[in-house]
């Protein structure tokens, strides 16, 4: 029996290790700068580029480029013989599964914690460079553009390029651009965060698109939400953690370096991380194609055109070490698995969900972020105002979990649109309250609490609804967008900051709840049910009478 590969052939697979091993090199050829600099606190500023860090340079990119040759798929000629792939929707997880759920949460918490790094190297930054408060905002402007043109990036090519390809390629960018941490110049950090943010932005669409691929129905559910819970309150965890413990001895710059071995240990454990199986069939690659299906307990139907059945006895899965013979499991025929339930169109609910994460974008990088200075203006202790929200935060924490059980229970679609509601009702306290119309709501905890409960849960909710909402030929494009969506709310908050336009935090949340309020209704008008379906109905011939609103993500 032919064992299965994990690159298209020897060539490909040398040169994606050859490849990662000469990034790393690359940017370890930057440390000797960085080490230099300790007797000023690791300060770099006006120190000129060495020949060294150059060179670096040079094999950082050549390295890259070798590894996205060797993730690159082989595309066979058009095959005879097709199989029909059934996910694996009465599955009970098992061991393969917990491993997969395991990589792409650390995949999800590298995404996060990219954003969340900004805020911890922005006050050593403006310290170093003897930054403008408007000048150092342009870093997580870049940042954010970084991610959000990555999250659509991404996405793209993990539907021509494969899911696991795409994650590995992404990885390798991020851990490229570590090299941020011994930039000496401001520019160079900004030209930098952008292309460390559009390495990040790849890991969220993607991952959340290959774990609804993998993941039997019954289980879906609350697993992408909780994965996705996880990922935003690890990535937080981590981020603050490393800031804490190491900042105060190597300065900010440290917060950049420490993502090369984050990213080096995802890419060494790469060997354990599953493709989908319906993308590898598409390849051609069909003996890998079984040998994932019997891993995660996924069966194989023949196609019934010409009664053929080429499913052998037992297939070969992994390869050295990691080889082993699995039984092919019992198969089931894809005719059969199409409800007959009718389904709203693509572009209604691609609208639905556009509006709502540019909401949420806005929420999160706009309203929540002006509100400190709002408490302060009225009177309170910065030392106030901090605790007063992270005290409202705290019940994200049971928000993710009890979401995540809602999820998998009741209706998907109705409990996003509440979580969005729940959102619109905290932005309509705050407008409220900005204007003393409520005495009710003179203390901000109900108005506070609402918003961070309500784009805790929408945000958890948000792409898992979306990976499971679309078909396989434009899922990962489909979660890609909407992701980018949210960073691009971002974008527009930061923008305000910059020119200094932003309006006073009542309005701003008024202005707000009414796109959030649009895009509540429009969920539950235009949204898919979810809960409980098989995602092979996405497939099912019936989908293709949507009137090609599906390919417009194509573009």
């Amino acid at each position: 029996m032919q064992k299965t590969s994990l690159f298209s052939s020897p060539m490909h697979s040398f040169a994606f290790w050859g490849g990662s091993v000469a990034v790393v090199a690359g940017v370890l050829m930057h440390v000797p700068m960085f080490l230099m600099a300790r007797g000023m606190h690791y300060q770099l500023a006006g120190m000129p580029m060495t020949s060294t860090m150059l060179a670096g340079m040079l094999l950082i990119v050549a390295g890259t480029v070798a590894t996205a040759y060797g993730l690159l798929p082989t595309r066979p000629a058009k095959v005879t013989i097709l199989q029909e792939i059934a996910a694996p929707e009465d599955a009970p997880l098992n061991r393969a599964h917990w491993v997969q759920i395991v990589l792409l949460a650390a995949a999800l918490v590298i995404d996060v914690m990219k954003a969340a790094t900004l805020g911890f190297v922005v006050p050593g930054m403006r310290l170093e460079y003897h930054l403008t408060k408007a000048a150092v905002s342009l870093l997580p402007l870049m940042g954010l553009t970084g991610t959000t043109v990555g999250s659509f990036l991404w996405g793209w090519l993990s539907d021509v390029y494969g899911r696991r390809a795409t994650i590995l390629l992404a990885a390798v960018m991020f851990m490229a651009t570590s090299i941020c941490g011994a930039m000496p110049t401001f520019g160079g950090n900004l030209f930098m965060c952008f292309f460390m943010g559009l390495g990040a932005g790849g890991m969220l669409p993607v991952g959340y698109a290959l774990l609804a691929e993998i993941m039997p129905t019954r289980h879906r559910g609350w697993c992408l939400v909780l994965v996705g819970g996880i990922g935003t309150v690890g990535g937080y965890f981590a981020t603050s953690a490393c800031s804490a413990l190491l900042q105060p001895h190597f300065g900010w710059r440290i917060l950049w370096l420490i993502n090369l071995p984050i990213s080096a240990i995802l890419i060494v454990v790469s060997p354990l991380l599953q493709e989908s199986a319906r993308f590898l069939q598409e390849m051609g690659r069909m003996e890998e194609a079984w040998a994932t299906l019997s891993r995660f307990g996924l069966t194989l139907a023949p196609a019934q055109a010409g009664g053929l059945d080429v499913i052998p006895d037992r297939v070969v899965s992994g390869e050295g070490s990691w080889a082993e013979e699995i039984p092919v499991p019992r198969s089931v025929n894809l005719h059969n698995a199409s409800t007959g339930t009718k389904q709203p169109g693509l572009a209604g609910m691609t609208l639905a969900l556009t509006i709502a994460a540019l909401c949420w974008g806005l929420v999160n990088f706009g309203v929540l972020l002006w509100l400190p200075g709002s408490l302060v203006a009225e009177g309170r202790s910065m030392g106030a105002a901090s605790g007063l929200i992270a005290r409202s935060a705290l019940l994200a924490i049971p928000t993710i979990l009890v979401a995540a059980w809602l999820y998998s229970v009741w209706s998907t679609k109705r409990l996003l649109a509440l979580s969005v509601g729940m959102t619109t009702l905290g932005l309509v306290a705050i407008l409220l309250r900005g204007n003393g119309a409520v005495p009710a709501l003179a203390n901000p905890v109900i108005p506070i609490t609402l918003l961070i409960v309500g784009s805790s849960a929408a945000i958890s909710m948000m792409l898992p609804y979306t990976a499971e909402s679309y078909p396989i030929r434009v899922r990962g494009r489909a979660t890609g967008w909407v992701a980018g969506c949210s960073k691009a709310g971002g974008i527009m908050a930061q923008l305000l900051g910059v020119f200094g336009l932003v309006p006073a935090i009542g309005h701003a949340a008024g202005l707000v709840a009414i796109p959030s309020a649009i895009s509540m209704v429009l969920i539950l008008l235009l949204g898919r049910e979810t809960h409980g379906h098989d995602l092979r109905e996405l497939e099912a011939p019936t989908q293709a009478a949507d009137g090609g609103a599906g390919d417009s993500l194509t573009a």
